[in-house]
């Protein structure tokens, strides 16, 4: 166990010399009190850029991001129109799905994830470019066949219409492999102090009652390349263990939470658990015993809940929730959209 969780440790630091630029679009219909289309722009899952129907223009969302337009105002006009354009070609798809799909009413989403990752080390770049619909995978693109990949059999009339588009398809190869690598280099190198810090997180200990299991808290760590594991004598524990996923603060930095059943753990035992935070950035990693007396629970929320973690999951799930992950969660893919009929 101790050689796979040096393996693991490995492969997670090993990773920090990849970049990402990412965006998301996503058009819907039937949702009440929300913008007919939202675009998102996120460098190493960093907000950094913003447009929807309401607004009427794309907005930078870091410092460093409104740098760049101060020095190259184009660079603001060229997002707008990007922004703006999609959002006809998107609203125009989604109705010709639902015509398609015969859906008459409800609420219905599509979304585009696409975008590309650099390997500043190896210098290999990845390309992608993804949609979705209704929370399901719907279309892609292959860029090692330069074909659409239809995983619903909904989807392959679009694939057919999109396979003989071959313009298209030789935009879209020539934009991951150059254009997109070419600009979050650009990025990268302007947002390089914010995107490159080491914050370290304050880790808390958490119960929401004495019978339920105690959490051990990490927030306002950055970048989120983390891994929080309990250990009992010293070995990692992997039975009545949660691990949660890693999520965003409002602020920009990260949080994770990992619980442990402590049910059928007695008092006499409870030093012998810990809780342990490792970072990538950290020489040390950040060790919490297990111990009654410097546990959180209900009664102190008022003003010892660490607010700034409960802010964060509420921004990310009412501002980015269906904006950038929509009601689908992607691995990857993006840009070079040219206006193109999904197909009846």
């Amino acid at each position: 166990m101790k050689t796979l969780c040096v393996l693991l440790l490995f492969c997670h630091v090993a990773s920090t010399v990849k970049h990402s630029l990412k965006y998301f679009l996503t058009a819907s219909s039937g949702v009440p009190n929300f913008p007919e289309f939202v675009g998102a722009a996120m460098v190493d899952d960093v907000q950094v850029g913003y447009c929807d129907s309401n607004i009427k223009t794309a907005e930078p969302k870091q410092d460093w991001m409104r740098k760049i337009i101060k020095a190259d105002p184009q660079h603001l006009e060229w997002y707008t129109l990007k922004c703006f354009g999609s959002q006809q070609v998107f609203r125009a798809n989604l109705d010709n799905l639902k015509q398609r799909l015969n859906q008459t009413g409800g609420a219905h989403i599509l979304q585009r994830m696409n975008g590309c990752e650099w390997d500043d080390e190896t210098g290999e770049v990845i390309g992608f470019n993804q949609y979705g619909y209704d929370g399901e995978d719907f279309i892609s693109l292959d860029l090692q066949t330069l074909t659409w990949t239809a995983p619903k059999q909904q989807a392959f009339i679009t694939k057919l219409r999109w396979d003989a588009e071959k313009a298209r398809i030789q935009y879209n190869k020539d934009y991951y492999t150059h254009k997109c690598p070419d600009l979050l280099k650009k990025y990268v190198q302007y947002g390089r102090s914010f995107l490159q810090r080491r914050d370290l997180p304050s880790v808390s200990l958490l119960q929401k009652s004495p019978s339920s299991p105690v959490s051990c808290h990490a927030t306002g760590f950055y970048p989120d390349r983390a891994m929080m594991f309990w250990r009992k004598d010293g070995e990692e524990l992997h039975e009545d263990v949660y691990h949660g996923e890693i999520l965003h603060n409002h602020d920009g930095t990260f949080q994770i939470t990992v619980e442990l059943d402590v049910s059928s753990v007695p008092p006499e035992d409870w030093r012998r658990y810990d809780c342990v935070f490792h970072h990538s950035g950290m020489k040390d990693d950040i060790v919490t015993k297990l111990d009654k007396a410097v546990i959180r629970t209900n009664q102190v929320c008022s003003y010892g809940f660490p607010v700034g973690g409960v802010i964060g999951i509420v921004v990310v799930l009412l501002l980015l929730a269906l904006c950038i992950t929509g009601l689908f969660i992607w691995r990857r893919n993006y840009h070079g959209f040219q206006p193109a009929n999904m197909g009846q």
